[in-house]
């Protein structure tokens, strides 16, 4: 028998949200809501800067080094601040969207592919990168 339900069982199946984090359950603006662009890139910037100064200083600025100091600082800080340095000081933090503690697993897995750049630059109508739709996670303001 066929389900009478009608809702959306697939994210492919839901209409686009009205605002970022919609479809999360965020609010439209202020606290928990989705971090916009423009705090996103600062954040990026500053944690790309702190690991392009590290690889100048330990490993005469090698641009192997400088992605992997970058991944490995996002994999150390999202567990432990809940937000890397640059994500912290522009005031934004990384939940899972299951509630709860990110744990390890999902920095990993987010920081791996945010270091290849492309599921990073692919987002949907909640604003969320493909890094972070496969990771569970989502990038709120504090």
């Amino acid at each position: 028998m066929p389900d009478s339900n009608p809702r959306p069982n697939t994210f492919g199946q839901l209409p686009p949200s009205k605002w970022p984090g919609e479809r999360l359950g965020l609010p439209q603006t202020g606290p928990s809501s989705i971090g916009r662009p423009g705090r996103r890139l600062l954040g990026f910037a500053i944690d790309w800067a702190i690991a392009i100064g590290v690889s100048a200083i330990f490993f005469n600025y090698d641009p192997a080094a400088n992605l992997i100091i970058f991944v490995v600082l996002q994999i150390i800080f999202i567990p432990t601040l809940g937000a890397s340095i640059g994500h912290r000081l522009v005031g934004l933090r990384i939940i899972s969207i299951h509630g709860g503690w990110v744990g390890l697993w999902r920095p990993v897995v987010r920081s791996l592919l945010l270091g290849i750049a492309l599921p990073a630059l692919v987002w949907d109508s909640d604003q969320r990168g493909f890094h972070d739709k496969i990771a569970g996670t989502a990038l709120i303001r504090r």
